[in-house]
């Protein structure tokens, strides 16, 4: 069976997600739940549909950026629509300046994006939302000479429609203009930071719970907010002096938990090795779940066969979406060389699904035709250990060679910074988690001195 080379790049990109609603991303997905230490989007699905469908809930999720949190959260989405629920899913890289968040940015982003997707939905008494707003834009104004907040409907938070307010409208309008600008972001916070709880208070009275109430008329069961991306937040130290992520997640994590609706946020992962994280386990009611590398040998070093024969579907997936699983394995040399090329690609990736795909990726592009050689794989793995190993230093090299030989790490700062860098993997096995070095990274020389 041929395969369009084109094509085949074109399913193996690794910036991707993959949106599981859409049929034809459907076909690409594979379940690694049994060999990750379970069913984790299950358990969330049950904890909001089982156990408190009737009252806020609030979780955390994380795991390494590219192990698949997206994928899983769009899934999540797709089965709390199937039961009922309406699911507002957002990237809040979109709406958020990465480098510089805030918590009444995000809070900011949240009633927006409900105001979006629920615009049937009128809100009647606005006054208190109406006023921060109305508040901030004069703030900006003061900052900066001739700041302009007009639409083409007329003045920010108004539809020329039945002169409604709304929220979308005008949260949209302000957080346009000061995404891309410091200067006005600052001010902003200014303005808003001390009215947080009046800010938590008119999302929730004035947006949330009329939402709700509104959706049960119509049959649904509650509403559900997925933030995804917030992992992704850069770890820079504030003015005052307090790194980013542990200044929104744990300091202002208690707003997070106080919006009255089920909440899903995506957490940087190297805030479970941060000393704060008991700190940060006191703010939300259950701990954070963990997406794990999808494992690829055990931790006494024996291949994980079930993890290698997942990962292996997941490529062939891209390649053959219309075969079953058994049919796949037929086809392999019409894709790679051999069988052995394709099971070096997956240990290689360390399970790391983004990983893998951009070997892959990497790989076609040095071959220019199929099957796919081992030998070019190898080129591509070493110039790619050759990039990843040049930023690392004596001591870093020091920290590795432990957990090589432990399987743990501590809360070091010097871990945060290897599980940042996709230098060090988490696994689980049995309800326990253990470490492991990138597998391109373990045939280092610098590993053997």
């Amino acid at each position: 069976m041929s395969i369009d080379l084109l094509e085949f790049f074109q399913r193996t990109d690794p910036s991707r997600t993959l949106y599981v609603n859409q049929g034809s991303d459907r076909k690409y997905y594979i379940d690694f739940s049994p060999v990750r230490g379970g069913d984790i989007i299950g358990k969330l699905k049950q904890k909001i549909t089982f156990f408190k469908p009737n009252e806020p809930t609030c979780t955390l999720f994380t795991g390494h950026i590219g192990c698949g949190k997206s994928t899983e959260l769009i899934r999540l989405q797709v089965e709390l629509e199937a039961l009922g629920f309406h699911v507002v899913y957002f990237e809040s890289s979109e709406d958020l300046e990465m480098t510089d968040v805030d918590i009444a940015d995000v809070l900011l982003a949240i009633a927006r994006r409900v105001s979006q997707s629920l615009e049937e939905i009128k809100v009647e008494q606005s006054n208190k939302f109406q006023k921060l707003l109305q508040g901030a834009i004069t703030a900006l104004d003061s900052e900066v000479t001739g700041l302009k907040l007009k639409t083409p409907v007329g003045d920010v938070g108004f539809s020329v429609e039945k002169e409604k307010f709304s929220l979308a409208l005008g949260i949209g309008e302000i957080t346009a203009r000061t995404k891309s600008d410091p200067k006005l972001r600052e001010r902003l916070n200014q303005y808003l930071g001390p009215q947080k709880n009046q800010l938590l208070e008119a999302i929730n009275r004035e947006l949330l719970e009329p939402a709700i109430a509104n959706l049960k008329q119509q049959g649904k069961k509650g509403l559900v907010v997925i933030v995804d991306n917030l992992d992704r937040i850069d770890n820079r130290i504030k003015p005052w002096g307090r790194p980013q992520q542990e200044y929104l997640f744990v300091d202002q994590g208690e707003f997070l938990t106080k919006l009255n609706c089920h909440l899903v946020f995506t957490m940087p992962v190297a805030l479970k090795f941060s000393n704060d994280y008991g700190m940060l386990t006191q703010r939300f009611s259950d701990d954070p779940k963990v997406l794990p590398m999808v494992p690829v040998q055990w931790s006494d070093g024996r291949v994980h066969e079930d993890g290698i024969r997942l990962l292996k579907q997941m490529v062939l997936a891209r390649g053959f979406p219309d075969l079953q699983s058994d049919e796949r394995l037929r086809h392999i040399t019409g894709i790679f060389e051999s069988e052995t090329s394709l099971e070096r690609l997956c240990k290689l990736s360390g399970g790391h699904v983004r990983d893998l795909l951009r070997l892959l990726n990497t790989w076609i592009q040095e071959e220019m035709t199929l099957p796919l050689q081992g030998s070019t794989l190898e080129q591509v793995v070493r110039a790619r250990r050759n990039e990843m190993t040049m930023p690392i230093s004596d001591e870093e090299w020091e920290l590795l060679r432990h957990v090589q030989q432990k399987k743990k790490v501590s809360d070091d700062q010097g871990y945060q910074k290897l599980i940042r860098s996709r230098f060090v993997f988490e696994y689980r096995d049995g309800g326990e988690s253990w470490f492991d070095i990138n597998p391109i990274l373990a045939e280092a020389t610098e590993l053997s001195r």
